[in-house]
């Protein structure tokens, strides 16, 4: 099923959760993986481009998780997963990132929050954490270059994002847990 809209609009979280408790009768599981990545020094930002990131990235992920949890509480549990980005945690010169830092760093931040926040009621919460992904977001001709970003020298597939996510939707006692998939971004260079 797909419901079409932009998440920043609240109007969309709130079809996106009526469609599925429609379809489905209850939502089990949901995955925040809206996003939007600008790169570009920090002082070069405008503040369209402010609005734009966290309007997708932050607005998106509250309106839809506001209206998920108290569905997921009903029914005695459920998991959220939220994809940030492994930049939050290795900065790197060559990919100026600070909206998609000051954002996706805001979710792993959340992420513990809630998963906390709701350990006793049977909502687990986790993110995953990618490198770069082979995505229509990245055009043929620059993923040598988005390779070498990677220890591993490729990029990431994006059966590498749905793996992580069926894993910590099969991993009961994993709550709070901040998954990097990213050809070893995170351990350094």
């Amino acid at each position: 099923m797909t419901v079409q809209g932009d998440i920043a609009d609240p109007a969309t979280a709130e079809r996106v959760i009526a469609a599925g408790v429609e379809r489905f009768g209850r939502i089990d599981t949901l995955i925040n993986n809206a996003g939007i990545f600008i790169a570009k020094p920090f002082s070069d930002y405008t503040a369209d481009d402010y609005a734009t990131v966290s309007g997708v990235n932050l607005t998106g992920f509250f309106r839809i998780t506001q209206l998920a949890i108290p569905h997921m509480l009903a029914q005695g549990g459920g998991h959220i997963v939220n994809v940030t980005t492994s930049l939050v945690d290795n900065a790197n010169s060559n990919v100026p990132s600070a909206l998609a830092s000051l954002t996706k760093g805001g979710l792993q931040s959340a992420t513990k929050s809630l998963a906390i926040e709701y350990a006793t009621r049977g909502v687990r919460v986790n993110a995953v954490s990618p490198g770069t992904i082979k995505t229509p977001m990245h055009p043929d001709e620059t993923h040598q270059a988005l390779a070498s970003l990677h220890p591993v020298g490729r990029m990431g597939e994006v059966s590498d994002i749905v793996d992580a996510v069926v894993f910590l939707e099969n991993a009961p006692f994993v709550t709070g847990e901040i998954l990097h998939v990213d050809g070893g971004m995170s351990a350094g260079h």
